[in-house]
This record gives structure tokens, C-alpha cells and sequence, in this order.
């Protein structure tokens, strides 16, 4: 009797490695992360005077993506996201009480290794993107679609994944920098 028992777990522990990190490698995939997004500007504008943001808020996204999963060892996808970078405060002209609230949609292509449950990925892409400030001399709006940059890290377990990320949006004259965390299901 005890014999078997201990073919049994020994069986068990051969197999368990397999089906703990048997995931799925391609399919549809719904995620989300929270992070700090960091914005950095300051400028002498011709409209405003001088305008100078340096703050950090919590932001979150939420994605979804598709991925090829073609090629063994490489992780190719196409992932679109929301992402809310929080309400960031600064000064017009040294008067405070300025608070930029952005947001966006974003589209960009992944490409990464998988190096058995964790893997690196890269990804590049757009961000369509909506401002809007609410400050002491009153409230305006602007918006834009312009590049994302990004690179990351995940771990997979089945069909699970949990990933960081560090990404630079490049509106227009302003860079936002979001660092997250977040986790994935692929279908």
C-alpha cells in the first residue's frame, strides 16, 4: 500500500511542472493594471504664460489583445487598451490650483520571449488621447494621437498571466510616464 502511495506522488510531482505551466500560447486575451503615471513638463507658452506640471498620480488601464502565438519561443500580439493616467496638478504663471485630468485609447503590436513561464515583450504603437485641464484661469481641452513606447515583463501560469510594465506616451510636447502592474486572461 504504501508503495503505491508513493508511486503515486511521485507520478503526480512528474506531471505537476507540465500542467502548471501549460497555458495557452495564442488566442484572445482581456487584462487590467494599475500603476503611477509621472508627467514632467514646463514651458513658456505664448497663450498661458509659464506652465510647469511635475506630478505623479495613480492611473489604471484596462486591454484586451489577440495573440498570434505562430512562432514557438516568440510572442507576437495586437493589443488595444484604455488607460486613465490619473489627475495631475501645476502651475500657470506660479498659480496653482491647475489640475490635468488624460485619458486615451490606445493600439499597439507586441513582440517578446518566452522563456518558459516568464517572458520579456517590447510593444510600439498610438495613443489616441483627450486632455482636459480645469485651473485657476479657467478650463480648456486639447487632444491628439501620437506614439506609445513600451517594454515589459510577464509570468504565466495556465492561462493566467501577471505582467509589469513600463511604457512612455509621447503627447505631443509632454511625456507621461506609467509604470504597472496588472494581470491577463487568454481565453
Amino acid at each position: 500500500m504504501a508503495r503505491t502511495v508513493y508511486t503515486f506522488m511521485a507520478v503526480t510531482l512528474l506531471l505537476l511542472p507540465g500542467a502548471v505551466f501549460a497555458g495557452s500560447d495564442s488566442g484572445l486575451y482581456v487584462g487590467a493594471s494599475v500603476g503611477s503615471s509621472q508627467l514632467d513638463y514646463s514651458d513658456n507658452d505664448p497663450d498661458f504664460g509659464q506652465v510647469d506640471f511635475d506630478d505623479d498620480d495613480a492611473g489604471y488601464k484596462v486591454f484586451a489583445g489577440f495573440n498570434i502565438g505562430l512562432v514557438p519561443l516568440v510572442d507576437l500580439a495586437v493589443e488595444g487598451a484604455y488607460v486613465d493616467f490619473g489627475q495631475f496638478s501645476g502651475t500657470i504663471n506660479n498659480v496653482g490650483g491647475n489640475d490635468l485630468e488624460v485619458t486615451g485609447w490606445t493600439l499597439a503590436g507586441l513582440a517578446g520571449a518566452k522563456l518558459g513561464p516568464v517572458g520579456l515583450f517590447a510593444k510600439v504603437g498610438a495613443i489616441d488621447w483627450d486632455g482636459d485641464l480645469d485651473g485657476s484661469f479657467g478650463s480648456g481641452s486639447d487632444d491628439g494621437t501620437d506614439p506609445l513606447y513600451g517594454i515589459g515583463a510577464r509570468f504565466q501560469l495556465m492561462s493566467f498571466q501577471v505582467r509589469a510594465e513600463y511604457e512612455l506616451f509621447d503627447l505631443d510636447n509632454v511625456d507621461i510616464d506609467y509604470f504597472s502592474v496588472g494581470a491577463a486572461y487568454t481565453f
